[in-house]
């Protein structure tokens, strides 16, 4: 399966630690192994999946659809407004 990043999820993650960035790499496994592992999302999200992960005491959510044989990777973020701003980016698209 190959894996693509959008701009808005490439400079979330340049702006992370290293220790935070294995933690991060190890999910992406995860999801590869099996992609129905995140929450589907309904409504104005239909078709996008929500995987939620910690990180110390820190929740991250990481957002993502799969197009055929592609895994795109959309947003990464804390819960705090994380569903308006994924939201105003998939308009934006």
């Amino acid at each position: 399966m190959r894996i693509i990043q959008s701009p808005l999820f490439d400079r979330t993650v340049k702006k992370f630690p290293k220790n935070e960035k294995k933690t991060l790499d190890r999910e992406i496994r995860n999801i590869l192994n099996n992609p129905m592992i995140g929450e589907r999302k309904k409504g104005d999200l239909k078709n996008i999946f929500v995987h939620k992960y910690k990180i110390s005491d820190r929740q991250y959510l990481l957002s993502y659809r799969i197009k055929q044989d592609t895994l795109e990777l959309i947003t990464i973020g804390y819960h705090e407004n994380y569903y308006r701003d994924l939201k105003t980016y998939l308009k934006k698209k």
